[in-house]
């Protein structure tokens, strides 16, 4: 018997991000898919407040939320790679950033699925001031966010970042080129080629698929 299960489903950024810690980790996991459309009772049992995938159940105990399930697993399994820095101040960092990403990006991008025009246009260029913030403040000359070790901040932004390009190229925009935003645009090839990454990977040809579908449903029911 399976001591992990991961609920989720495939085309989910944030199921994503659990499954290339617990890959990184090396903890092995049972794959649950979930229908969001007819959510199953174990989905309502373990996460009977907001309903949603992600969820974690190790031992019968049920995490919820990818972030904070990410913390989870770092705690319940510090072995090789730590996925948080060490020093106290740099841990304070990493969470500012995530709050940051999950605060600004995230928000964003859910806009993008069901706005055109003005408010389109709009949302981008709020999208590029954040952008612009983490190419000034955070990498600097770092590998990633950690420094030289891919860690929970390269997680959450790179799930978020796939999901953006997708996103972009459903609704026509190009938030992401690599010319205004080197390092960034760096970090996140470095990111990609990490064999964990690289084998673990959301198909972006069905989730582009998914997308447009869903665009379409949100714009036709506005």
């Amino acid at each position: 018997m399976t001591e992990v299960k991961l609920h989720g489903v495939l085309l989910s950024p944030y199921v994503y991000r659990v499954i290339w810690a617990l890959k990184l980790k090396g903890v092995p996991y049972e794959f649950v898919a979930e229908d969001l459309s007819n959510k199953s009772d174990l989905l309502l049992k373990y996460n009977p407040v907001y309903k949603k995938i992600p969820v974690l159940v190790h031992g019968e105990k049920p995490v919820s939320e990818s972030m904070v399930i990410l913390e989870y697993i770092e705690e319940m399994w510090p072995q090789n790679p730590s996925l948080m820095p060490n020093d106290p101040y740099d841990r304070a960092l990493a969470r500012f950033w995530i709050k940051f990403i999950e605060d600004k990006i995230v928000a964003i991008l859910g806009l993008f699925r069901s706005i055109t025009g003005q408010e389109l246009e709009n949302a981008t260029k709020e999208l590029l001031e954040i952008l612009q913030t983490l190419e000034e403040h955070v990498l600097g000359e770092k590998f990633f966010f950690n420094g030289d070790n891919i860690g929970l901040v390269d997680i959450a932004f790179g799930s978020m970042l796939f999901w953006m390009q997708v996103i972009g190229d459903v609704v026509g925009v190009k938030p992401f080129e690599s010319h205004k935003f080197p390092s960034l645009h760096a970090w996140f090839e470095n990111f990609k080629q990490i064999p964990v990454i690289e084998e673990n990977f959301p198909n972006r040809d069905e989730y582009f698929v998914y997308i447009k579908r869903r665009r379409e449903e949100l714009l036709a029911s506005a």
